[in-house]
């Protein structure tokens, strides 16, 4: 039968959703707030609140709830100059825009363009070149009420999670500190002076000296607060620190902080680029600000439709001990801190969001440890709640730490980009007692997570126990994109590319130098156009890493060793599918060489290991082969098995010694490329495995059903 839909029945079907959607809202308990509404009105859609917390309030007055309250934020951007905080005293609670119209949560304000001034008509013109003086735009910053600029800081491998200082957005997109070169680096020179080298135990905070190989520094006359970034000593610890003196007649510089590693040139990656640097606005999307006048420079667009800077430096949302509370169509943007926190908290979801132009990472799912004083490689600190800190630091000492973040919450659907230092941190359940928490980053879309902090800030940072991350699109990022610790973890479904693009010695999935973070599955995640000229992997299970199954994935072009096995126990890679790479599986026994210290007694294995109970219940039943660790050599390594792997175009499949692994007679080499040959530098092709020779009981890898699921804008 054929319906037709006339004009006028078409307007009598829209009227008629209206009032279902309408209907629907007022069955439920309901609060409305707008941006014109006032506390003392009722909150409902005709007398709307003027805030959501007084609309939380008011949900903590119902009695009953028969389903979860809803609050409707009716359209608009809702500034936040504090945290809106959530505690035990909420639950059941949904916080979401009115259909069809569109919520911004921004911890910045928004300047009126007109407040900017063209550089040829201030008095401070002859500070620049002529020729910029009519592209370079002038903002007052104490003018329009702002004093707190925040402080530049040492960000990179070993420095402390921080909020970033006050940032500049322009038209929605964020603009860098003006740098040189601009889209490049500089070859290290000659190191004068090492600095002292904080991981051995160095703490006399001596900076070091390099020659720099160029005469553009002695252009920079404004140099009482310039800093540079690199690659210091070794390729997976890039480093930002500030510069104690430029000698131009030598071409040296002195820092004024030293490397974790101390100073050394070389390698390829030893490079360095500057910035926060006056002289060097000279391109769209930079920005100087003036700390001692309150000026803010920058290079001027074409055409300014909105100018945001960021101020708040706490979370937008902190969730604390609530149970089922949802954010729902929101944007997160425009703050020095991070988005949204947790802890203690369960069945919290954060649905649909977009997070974008943050100082920080977007979302934090458990407890920070509040930042070291000095640098540290590792330490034990105090926790801290809305915030990250020395986390990294304290749990590579205290690998039992539970971060206390809740259980069942999920992160789903949401876009996260342009933010400064990762994207996702996902704690939650105890190790100790391998209780999972079932907490997960689930179809989301994340990149370009590293404008601020490159080193071990990943796109999702996974933790405790039993947690997942799944059907989520990872790509552009100088570093990692996953980074693991803890036990039984689910990566499934996930699409990851283009990163690790300046590193060296890293892998887009890293985990290791813990033989008890075990009963992790890696399945059916595509791995591709991964790395640079450097060594890179896909999937590093580093000194000694452990426990996991890798099942059913793709590595296509995925660096220089897709798989690098360092010295572990316990891993199968069943199913999958290896193409064009040199190289297929490193295995190497470094624990019998360059590392053997890591075995000593009292050292580190020894000490994570204990910290566990290893040998009793429930690590003892639960994962039997780790019991009898120190029974066999666990030098060599061990139990490491290679079935039904289909390897194309892959020079050498794998590199190691026979005795360290069994290689299945079932494993597949071949030299035809499983799919159409034209598609081979698109990122987004489909992998079609029913077109190759596969060995016998191949599982087809669902390819459909791999990455994010959902179409963005």
């Amino acid at each position: 039968m054929k319906i037709s839909v006339s004009a006028g029945s078409n307007k009598i079907v829209f009227v008629f959703l209206l009032v279902l959607v309408f209907s629907a809202s007022r069955a439920a308990d309901s609060f409305f707030v707008s941006l014109n509404g006032n506390d003392n009105n009722a909150g409902t859609r005709e007398s709307p609140f003027a805030t959501i917390a007084k609309a939380r309030d008011a949900a903590r007055t119902l009695s009953s709830k028969i389903q979860p309250a809803i609050i409707y934020l009716r359209g608009g951007t809702y500034s936040f100059s504090q945290t809106l905080e959530f505690n035990e005293d909420d639950q059941d609670l949904v916080i979401m825009p009115w259909p069809g119209e569109t919520v911004v949560f921004t911890g910045g304000i928004t300047v009126n363009p007109t407040k900017v001034l063209r550089l040829s008509r201030t008095e401070y013109k002859n500070e620049f070149p002529e020729f910029l003086q009519n592209k370079i735009g002038v903002l007052d910053l104490r003018e329009i009420g702002i004093a707190d600029f925040g402080d530049l800081r040492s960000v990179g491998f070993s420095r402390p999670y921080m909020p970033s200082w006050l940032e500049l957005f322009i038209n929605d997109n964020p603009t860098s500190l003006a740098r040189w070169p601009n889209d490049s680096t500089v070859l290290m020179g000659n190191v004068l002076d090492k600095g002292s080298v904080v991981r051995n135990g160095d703490q006399t905070n001596r900076g070091g000296k390099f020659s720099y190989g160029t005469v553009r520094p002695a252009a920079w006359k404004h140099s009482n607060d310039i800093w540079i970034s690199g690659y210091f000593n070794y390729g997976y610890a890039e480093d930002a620190v500030k510069l104690a003196a430029i000698d131009t007649l030598v071409g040296t510089f002195t820092t004024v902080q030293p490397h974790l590693y101390g100073f050394e040139s070389g390698k390829a990656w030893n490079r360095w680029y500057a910035y926060n640097i006056q002289e060097e606005i000279d391109q769209n999307g930079e920005y100087y600000l003036d700390r001692e006048r309150g000026l803010l420079f920058f290079y001027l667009p074409s055409l300014i439709t909105k100018l945001d800077l960021s101020l708040l430096k706490e979370p937008m949302v902190a969730i604390e001990g609530s149970r089922n509370i949802t954010f729902k169509n929101i944007s997160f943007e425009v703050s020095r801190g991070m988005g949204v926190y947790m802890e203690r908290s369960e069945g919290c979801l954060i649905s649909d969001c977009i997070f974008r132009n943050l100082g920080s990472l977007a979302v934090s799912i458990g407890k920070g440890i509040t930042p070291f004083e000095s640098q540290k490689h590792e330490g034990s600190g105090q926790e801290a709640s809305r915030l990250l800190g020395s986390l990294d630091q304290h749990m590579y000492e205290n690998t039992t730490f539970n971060r206390q973040g809740g259980k069942n919450n999920r992160i789903v659907n949401c876009h996260i980009y342009n933010t400064g230092a990762g994207g996702v941190s996902l704690g939650g359940g105890d190790r100790k007692s391998l209780t999972p928490a079932g907490n997960s980053v689930e179809n989301c879309r994340i990149h370009d997570f590293n404008r601020i902090e490159k080193s071990y800030r990943p796109a999702v940072s996974i933790d405790g126990v039993g947690n997942r991350i799944s059907n989520c699109e990872i790509y552009n990022a100088p570093s990692m994109a996953i980074l693991l610790k803890g036990n039984d973890h689910v990566l499934e479904y996930n699409n990851v590319y283009d990163v690790c693009r300046e590193i060296d010695d890293q892998g887009a999935f890293y985990y290791g130098r813990d033989p008890s973070e075990r009963g992790h599955k890696l399945r059916f995640n595509y791995f591709h156009h991964l790395g640079n000229n450097h060594r890179t992997s896909a999937v590093y299970h580093d000194d000694g890493a452990c426990g996991m199954e890798v099942f059913g994935n793709i590595f296509f072009k995925a660096g220089t060793i897709p798989v690098l096995i360092g010295g572990g126990q316990d891993i199968a890679y069943s199913n999958n599918l290896f193409i064009d790479s040199p190289l297929g599986i490193h295995v190497d026994n470094r624990f019998q060489t360059w590392s053997r210290n890591s075995l000593a007694k009292d050292g580190i294995i020894d000490k994570r290991l204990s910290a566990v109970k290893f040998d009793q219940p429930p690590y003892a039943t639960r994962y039997p082969e780790l019991a009898g660790y120190w029974k066999q050599d666990p030098a060599v390594p061990k139990r490491l098995f290679f079935d039904s792997n289909v390897f194309v175009k892959v020079k050498t499949t794998r590199k190691g010694e026979d005795s360290w692994y069994n290689w299945s007679d079932t494993n597949r080499v071949g030299d035809t490329y499983p799919y159409n040959w034209k598609m081979m530098d698109s990122r987004h092709f489909v992998p079609d495995d029913t077109q190759m020779m596969t060995p016998p009981g191949w599982q087809t890898l669902p390819v459909d059903k791999i990455g994010n699921l959902k179409n963005y804008k």
